[in-house]
């Protein structure tokens, strides 16, 4: 404990507490997917309410419903994806399906295992966050702080090992007087290493965790200055819940 860093330990407990996370089971949210990204990707039906349950300790999750009436299972270690029936049954499945990405272009279509991927690896790590700093192989340390629109920011620039599935190694996270997140800086592998800037809105307190209601995904220049005009992606959270051991 002594060595985790101090930024990251008041961020901790703006979030609801480090302990208080060790006997979180399970978490189910309501959510709500949108914006053009999806058409680009040649899935316009996953713009529509679902579930997200996953298991915090390790990179299981499941999304329900999942393009038809079936739920797409993303598990890590090794990586997997599959489609299941409303029985639970395995419709269809890929392993290792990172690597099956096309070269990426503005209209690139992804077929149902890679929005899967995509989707299934993206909310683990956005629910995790940041109790997800503190896992085994993890790095989290404070560096120069930011301003924006009048406002300071710390930051925490994260390394995430490689068997750790998530859109890339290396982000950066902005966080405010109060110690939340304003946002996140990441460049999708799977989409040509785009720069992005993911700012969230409306924190609510669930079961005694934050979570962010509102997520709106902009595009940023290496330098850092992002175009607040477009969304190619926005993601509504409309609630959490959480089982304990």
């Amino acid at each position: 404990m002594d060595k985790r860093d101090k930024l990251l330990e008041r961020v901790l407990a703006a979030h609801g507490g480090l302990d208080a996370w060790r006997s979180v089971t399970r978490i189910q949210a309501a959510t709500l997917l949108d914006g053009p990204f999806w058409d680009w990707r040649g899935r316009p039906q996953i713009r529509r309410a679902q579930t997200v349950a996953l298991d915090p300790r390790r990179q299981h999750v499941t999304l329900t419903p999942f393009l038809g009436e079936g739920t797409a299972l993303f598990e890590a270690m090794p990586e997997r994806v599959a489609i299941l029936g409303p029985d639970g049954s395995v419709l269809r499945h890929r392993d290792d399906p990172r690597h099956s990405f096309p070269g990426h272009t503005d209209t690139v279509a992804w077929d149902e295992m890679q929005l899967a991927y995509f989707t299934g690896t993206a909310n683990w790590n956005y629910l995790t966050e940041p109790f997800l700093f503190t896992y085994d192989g993890v790095e989290a340390h404070e560096i120069e702080p930011w301003s924006e629109n009048g406002e300071t920011w710390r930051r925490l620039s994260v390394t995430f090992p490689a068997d750790l599935p998530n859109h890339n190694p290396q982000q950066t996270f902005y966080y405010d007087e109060d110690f939340l997140l304003r946002r996140m800086d990441y460049s999708p592998e799977v989409t040509g290493d785009s720069l992005v800037a993911h700012y969230t809105h409306e924190p609510r307190r669930f079961d005694g965790f934050v979570f962010y209601t509102w997520r709106a995904v902009h595009l940023r220049t290496p330098e850092g200055v992002v175009d607040r005009s477009f969304s190619p992606i926005t993601i509504r959270t409309e609630s959490v819940s959480l089982d304990f051991a």
